[in-house]
């Protein structure tokens, strides 16, 4: 066991016989040593738990302010419930569409892609010999980016019962503005992965 030299000295400075303070700090530290129970540090230092001495450590752990060291990790968890009015709802949550530095994004409606892809030459011939559009040549944009979320739950906000799977292989205009240019317009195909 390795003694931590600096969680012994600081038990030592708080009042803890020095034999008791190596004891404690084997392998812990003082943030560690605030979690054990009288019956564990008793334990640990060959005492019963009754004795006086025992809940004289006890008290002066829990006079020790706990620090708050910022975590290496990225890792972040909730440790504590959320009530249902503390979860943020649609309207209060951040909007991606109104950022300035995000482009207009709109939903072309099912009925009007042929008319609005027409000049682009999308039409085709299918194996049966239909006209159809061929969808499939323009750019993608997958289901999961954070503007088609958002006109996912707008639609789903205004339309009950949508089946699942509803928004792939709908088209997306996209309108960038710009002060030297005016406006570009650009349409994507929503797809599910590359």
């Amino acid at each position: 066991m390795a003694v931590k030299s600096s969680t012994k000295k600081k038990l030592i400075e708080l009042g803890v016989t020095e034999d008791h303070a190596s004891a404690m700090a084997n392998d812990t530290n003082l943030s560690q040593l605030k979690m054990l129970s009288s019956e564990e540090l008793a334990e640990r230092l060959g005492l019963k738990v009754e004795d006086p001495t025992i809940e004289n450590y006890m008290s002066i752990l829990r006079q020790q302010p706990t620090r708050n060291r910022k975590s290496r990790s990225v890792k972040r968890t909730i440790s504590q419930k959320l009530d249902d009015e503390e979860i943020p709802s649609h309207g209060d949550r951040f909007n991606i569409l109104n950022h300035e530095l995000v482009p207009h994004h709109e939903l072309v409606p099912v009925d009007e892609e042929e008319h609005v892809l027409s000049p682009w030459g999308l039409m085709t011939i299918d194996a049966e010999g239909n006209a159809r559009i061929a969808k499939e040549r323009l750019p993608k944009i997958l289901i999961n980016d954070p503007a088609v979320q958002v006109l996912k739950e707008m639609e789903e906000s205004v339309v009950e019962g949508l089946p699942a799977g509803w928004l792939t292989n709908r088209v997306v205009k996209v309108v960038r503005y710009s002060r030297s240019a005016g406006s570009a317009i650009a349409y994507r195909l929503i797809v599910e992965a590359h």
